[in-house]
């Protein structure tokens, strides 16, 4: 599988781990801006039998269509366009080429036709819900491309144990930030003060604060204002913390999650635990809260100050892939069925030079293609600074050592230092 930013190694690993539990799994993480540093991957405590960072010409050149029986990319929807017409190039005159299956890891509130059509080209779009599925299928027979390739599935990484309220630990509620929602300074202070200010009302509570990335390291996306530099300033009560770690390990001693739009709201209503999508900024397409819409989930800081526990709506979750057993039997069916085919066509994405002749070429010359697919030669991908760049060249040099030793001896540590 192929991966460009932490977030998206945890959803293409879990999922091609719900295609075949027992299936090998070589994963190649796409060297750029995002690449996630041996931390990263440590916390996030998921195996894999092979592990390197590759440039978009190496991988090109090492994923030769023998290489595997599927391939996963997760990665922005641009990468993946530049993936489907470097591989297709690539795979040309083969007998045989893997199945490529991509999608989305979390909630899709924005650019959907712009994101679904970068795509497009894939053997297998997944769609996280049944409501995505039908979005899906909406755009692509609105420009007249098949819908065949979308399948509805879930999530892979919602799991974990149903909620208990009778933990006999402290009431915790857990506030859950992300990279870029909201990205202004002033939107961050107010959501961080009011954190602060439901731990001072509330000292039996505890309040976590649960972090993404450490300050210089990015995530799928890039935080210009990282909460633990703006946390400092509050004075924050005892009963208040910062906590890194797997976003399912925090869930576990969780009685509230409060988000903007996390992906992690999906977790915790997948669980049953109260979940509360902040309205203090507003339900605003460019926040991603308006995908909440209808699910019950809305509330403010005030109200939760006052004790409110929102309560989901069982129509809305069971129709937005919160609910129930995750669809896997359809994702694993379609590929049993590709695998089975005597012969796959050849990727067909739909921007080609002759749809899209003033935007394709563009695109590819960003990923460092000509425009029939060719890897250019001297090519440099983009990198974020010279602290960046030397964690890449110790990735680069022994990624899958660091990584190996990262999930057997770093993680547990880390999570060790979340519980303090």
């Amino acid at each position: 599988m192929i991966a460009d930013s932490d977030t998206r190694w945890k959803w293409g690993a879990l999922t091609a781990r719900r295609i075949d539990p027992d299936a090998r799994l070589d994963a190649r993480l796409l060297r750029g801006r995002a690449t996630p540093t041996s931390r990263q991957l440590a916390e996030l405590g998921i195996p894999a039998d092979s592990m390197a960072e590759s440039t978009m010409a190496e991988l090109l050149a090492e994923t030769h269509a023998g290489t595997c029986d599927v391939l996963v990319v997760s990665c922005v929807g641009g990468t993946v366009q530049a993936l489907l017409h470097g591989l297709s190039r690539a795979w040309q005159g083969s007998d045989r080429r893997p199945v490529v299956v991509t999608g989305y890891v979390g909630v899709v509130y924005e650019k959907l036709a712009d994101g679904l059509l970068l795509r497009a080209g894939a053997d297998v779009v997944l769609a996280n819900s049944a409501d995505d599925a039908r979005r899906f299928r909406d755009v692509y027979d609105g420009v007249g491309y098949r819908t065949g390739s979308i399948v509805e599935t879930a999530l892979p990484f919602l799991g974990g144990e149903p909620y208990r309220t009778d933990s006999g630990r402290p009431f915790t509620v857990t506030f859950a930030v992300q990279p870029s929602v909201p990205d202004g300074r002033a939107d961050r202070l107010h959501l961080l003060r009011r954190a602060v200010g439901h731990a001072r009302l509330h000292p039996s509570r505890e309040v976590l604060v649960k972090l993404r990335s450490k300050p210089g390291e990015h995530t799928t996306h890039i935080e210009e204002q990282p909460y633990q530099k703006l946390v400092a300033a509050l004075d924050p009560p005892p009963n208040l913390r910062l906590v890194y770690g797997n976003m399912a390990e925090v869930l576990d001693r969780t009685d509230l999650l409060v988000t903007v739009s996390s992906t992690a709201a999906l977790e915790s209503l997948h669980r049953g635990i109260p979940t509360a999508v902040l309205t203090d900024l507003g339900i605003r397409e460019s926040l991603g809260n308006h995908h909440f819409l209808g699910s019950g989930c809305y509330a403010s800081w005030d109200e939760l100050d006052d004790g409110r526990l929102p309560q989901a709506s069982p129509e809305w979750t069971a129709t937005h892939g919160v609910a129930g057993s995750a669809p896997y039997a359809a994702l694993r069916g379609r590929v049993t069925a590709l695998l089975d085919l005597p012969e796959l066509p050849a990727l067909s994405p739909y921007y080609t030079l002759r749809t899209a002749p003033g935007y394709l070429p563009g695109l590819l010359a960003r990923h460092g293609l000509t425009p029939k697919g060719e890897p250019v030669a001297g090519f440099t991908p983009r990198e974020a600074g010279p602290v960046r760049q030397a964690v890449r060249e110790f990735v680069r040099n022994s990624a899958r050592t660091a990584y190996r030793q990262g999930v057997q001896r770093v993680a547990p540590t880390i999570r060790r230092w979340g519980q303090l």
